[in-house]
């Protein structure tokens, strides 16, 4: 007869996911993994596999639970540059209070820790959304002339990503959100028209 699992796979994933986010893959062992699930080693082997399986499976959580909904978002609104800048704003809300303050995000700290191959191709999809919603956001924002002449659509993109890493990153070394403020606000005036 085969065992029977008595754990919600989604709760470990989602205890998973928030042990990673915290402290990264490097600083994680298997035991803090064990502790923040309440499941054995043999539970968590013979269910996902090793902690390079929890990793990936909880990167790919992290996208499709948090990141695409705000990427969906920011692209299907019509506003342009006001959706642009309200998506920063409300990204440097998540990352400066509530229960993830600090953390960062869990894609830009996995950019910084030298992902496996695997891992790579998540954190491609996750590059790949975002600069896909800055994109549409910007083609409406240009439609509606809010942004100045000559801008670059594709490569203003790509700059937005980076400037959205760098909110992650900034923020989980303890810049306070005005400072993030004031760097975003000077990017977007630098595109309007």
């Amino acid at each position: 007869m085969p065992d029977v699992k008595h754990f919600d796979p989604a709760e470990v994933l989602t205890a998973v996911e928030l042990i990673f986010w915290r402290q990264g893959v490097a600083a994680t062992g298997m035991q803090d993994i064990v502790a923040a699930t309440g499941l054995s080693r043999s539970s968590l082997y013979s269910s996902f596999g090793g902690k390079d399986d929890l990793y990936l499976a909880a990167l790919q959580r992290y996208l499709d639970r948090r990141s695409r909904p705000m990427f969906d978002g920011l692209a299907a609104d019509g506003r342009g540059l006001p959706a642009i800048g309200e998506f920063f704003e409300r990204l440097i809300r998540l990352r400066c209070s509530g229960d993830h303050a600090r953390w960062g995000c869990l894609v830009s700290n996995a950019h910084t820790e030298g992902p496996g191959e695997a891992a790579l191709a998540v954190l491609e999809q996750h590059h790949a959304g975002l600069r896909g919603a800055f994109a549409a956001a910007l083609e409406v924002a240009d439609g509606k002339d809010q942004l100045r002449s000559g801008v670059d659509l594709d490569g203003t993109a790509e700059m937005l990503v980076l400037l959205a890493y760098a909110v992650n990153l900034r923020s989980r070394s303890g810049v306070d959100p005005a400072t993030l403020r004031t760097g975003v606000r000077a990017a977007l005036q630098a595109l309007a028209g």
